[in-house]
C-alpha cells in the first residue's frame, strides 16, 4: 500500500506598523530559513540600509549609531562580514543590500516558503 503525502498550509500574519520594522522581521525570517544566524545587530544594519537606501555616508551611519546605540567600529566590523557573506554589496561607492534580497518596504511583503521533504 503505497502512502501519499500530504502538503500542509500554514498561513501567518504579521502587521508592523513601518517599513523598518516590516524588513527587520523580513531579514530575521531569511536568515532563519536560510541557517545564516545573523545577530540582532545584523539584522538590524541590514534592515536599517535596505530602508535608508546605503551605509555609505557619515550622518546615515551616525543615525544608526544614535538609534541603536553602537559605534562606527562596530558597523565597520558588521558591513565586512556582511559584504563577505554577500548580503551587502558595494555600488559605486555606495554599500547596498544585495539586490536579490531587497525589496521595497513600503509595500506589504507576501512571502511563499516551501520546505518539502525528499526531492522537490
Amino acid at each position: 500500500m503505497e502512502q501519499t503525502k500530504k502538503t500542509i498550509v500554514q498561513k501567518l500574519k504579521v502587521i508592523r506598523d513601518d517599513s523598518f520594522l516590516l524588513a527587520e522581521k523580513y531579514y530575521s525570517i531569511l536568515s532563519a530559513i536560510n541557517n545564516l544566524k545573523f545577530t540582532q545587530r545584523e539584522i538590524q544594519l541590514i534592515a536599517f540600509t535596505a530602508i535608508s537606501g546605503n551605509m555609505s555616508y557619515k550622518h546615515i551611519r551616525e543615525e544608526f549609531c544614535k538609534k541603536h546605540d553602537t559605534t562606527s567600529a562596530t558597523i565597520n566590523n558588521i558591513i565586512s562580514k556582511l559584504k563577505r557573506m554577500g548580503v551587502l554589496v558595494k555600488d559605486g561607492s555606495k554599500i547596498k543590500v544585495n539586490p536579490v534580497i531587497l525589496l521595497n518596504f513600503s509595500n506589504d511583503v507576501m512571502l511563499e516558503i516551501k520546505l518539502f521533504h525528499g526531492e522537490a
